[in-house]
């Protein structure tokens, strides 16, 4: 099982819609979107040797700036930005 698919089961679990973002109209979006008590989360997911590129740190700061919750989250690492 991939990181990214563990992150999406813990947090079904934890009862939140899970949406996996594979393709949309705004590159650099993050990979999940996390939606629970009105509230919108969401996570960039890096396994390996991956890293943030410029254009998803750039979305994540743009998605804190009009108010939502938004990181990149390390298999290993943690969250790795902001």
């Amino acid at each position: 099982m991939t990181f990214q698919e563990k992150l999406i089961e813990k947090y079904t679990k934890e009862g939140y819609l899970v949406i996996k973002h594979v393709r949309t109209n705004c590159n650099g979006i993050p990979d999940l979107q996390l939606l629970k008590d009105g509230k919108s989360i969401f996570i960039e997911v890096k396994e390996g040797k991956d890293t943030i590129k410029p254009l998803q740190e750039f979305r994540i700061n743009q998605l804190i700036s009009l108010g939502f919750e938004a990181y990149c989250l390390h298999e290993t690492k943690g969250v790795i930005f902001p």
